[in-house]
């Protein structure tokens, strides 16, 4: 694999060589400095350049960067818009392992957009082009300290959603129970776990995309049941899963709400965990609930 000086000499010898491309800057992890280093992160990098349609046309070009194993262009999506004349990426997985998302912007679009994430990091501009930016940041992905409603509204979501869950559970239809979970209920335990590292860091983190950085700031004990609220294909891991699910959701909600001066509604949630645990015994007994 080749290691990254290698791989920054190669985009800005290419882009030195191009008249076309007026400058070059790069976004995500690897302009992040509280993300862990690693031999799989992307270079996230964009080029700025007088027109796209050439770029686009002949992809001969982007040979250049190495032997490609398999890629992808997001802008010919056809589920997605795109606006092929301003902005039109190259997303390359090289035979070495290194894996590059490239983008070929017009300066008129780069000029307006460089500022939208402020994990940027200009690496060239032949003509002073673009606009002067901070130093990278990831302040823009700090959690956010919630409202009381805010709180509540999640509070309510994930109770409410639990419902859903036990009817999936009873009917033994995983698949729908695994997207309740996952899309519905699953995220309002992620924002509150969140919240709980927003409190302990004065909201001055990010626990990452997908939040998989919580491990740092929780203790032991709690990502381990947070990593036990997920399940398989099983009905009866299922249940078990997400009774430890609403176990640790109950205690993460008072904590949260005790610490923000939040009142976290115990009757709601008692009221949902009783109507979990009749689905749970009538799914363990045959029987209906009435």
């Amino acid at each position: 694999m080749r290691t990254e000086s290698e791989m920054y000499e190669l985009i800005l010898n290419i882009a030195e060589h191009d008249e076309k491309i007026k400058a070059v800057y790069m976004n995500g992890s690897r302009t992040n400095k509280n993300v862990p280093r690693d031999m799989f992160q992307d270079y996230d990098i964009v080029y700025v350049v007088t027109e796209t349609q050439s770029y686009i046309e002949n992809k001969e070009w982007i040979y250049a960067f190495g032997e490609v194993s398999y890629m992808q262009y997001p802008d010919e999506n056809p589920y997605y818009p795109s606006d092929k004349e301003n902005s039109y990426g190259f997303l390359m997985q090289f035979t070495d392992g290194v894996r590059m998302d490239l983008t070929v912007q017009s300066i008129g679009y780069a000029k307006q957009h460089i500022k939208d994430d402020k994990l940027c990091k200009i690496l060239l501009d032949k003509e002073n082009i673009l606009p002067q930016i901070a130093p990278a940041t990831d302040s823009d992905y700090w959690v956010k300290k919630p409202t009381k409603e805010q709180f509540l509204a999640t509070c309510n979501e994930f109770w409410w959603c639990t419902n859903n869950i036990a009817k999936g559970l009873w009917r033994k239809e995983i698949p729908y129970v695994q997207d309740m979970t996952n899309y519905c209920v699953r995220p309002q335990l992620v924002k509150l776990l969140d919240w709980k590292v927003g409190i302990l860091t004065d909201w001055s983190v990010s626990t990452g995309k997908s939040s998989k950085y919580l491990y740092k700031w929780l203790s032991e004990e709690e990502w381990q049941a947070f990593l036990g609220t997920y399940f398989d294909g099983n009905i009866d891991n299922a249940w078990a899963s997400v009774c430890r699910m609403c176990d640790l959701f109950e205690d993460v909600a008072q904590h949260v709400g005790e610490q923000l001066g939040y009142p976290y509604n115990k009757e709601e949630g008692a009221a949902a965990r009783h109507y979990l645990e009749q689905v749970k015994a009538a799914f363990g007994n045959g029987n209906n609930l009435i």
